[in-house]
């Protein structure tokens, strides 16, 4: 097992600066809650997490396959549950790939084995909530 720690620490009302692997970065919240609105929220970041690994999986998983593509963007939204705790429900993923001559197989493929096997964040998140997507190629 390869144990992970991190760090906060306050820095303001209801700001705390994270230290990840070196990396530092401020979440905060709303001043109607209290924050001065310094950095995204903790629960956002669930979801940037989300883009973050399923997007170098799917990166990684095209070069495999020998895919060029000009671009890949990947968009998510998530309701909010309307009681406390406000876990997101039903987050979706739309995974937008441009380039010319995109081969539509093989984006299904790249994106089904990050969903299915290898992105970490959707296997975690899945336990949950439904997290679906879908697959928008524009060939340029």
């Amino acid at each position: 097992m390869n144990k992970k720690r991190f760090t906060g620490k306050l820095i303001d009302n209801m700001a705390f600066e994270m230290t990840i692997d070196g990396h530092k970065f401020i979440v905060d919240t709303d001043e109607e809650f209290g924050g001065r609105n310094l950095g995204p929220r903790p629960k956002q970041l669930l979801l940037a997490g989300l883009i973050g690994c399923t997007g170098m999986d799917v990166v990684s998983i095209l070069r495999k396959m020998q895919v060029n593509f000009d671009d890949l963007e990947i968009k998510v939204e998530a309701d909010n549950a309307s009681e406390h705790p406000k876990v997101y429900q039903n987050i979706h993923l739309t995974y937008i790939v441009k380039g010319k001559d995109i081969p539509e197989d093989k984006v299904k493929k790249a994106v089904a084995l990050s969903q299915e096997k290898y992105c970490a964040v959707s296997a975690m998140l899945k336990k949950a909530t439904p997290v679906t997507y879908e697959i928008v190629i524009s060939n340029s």
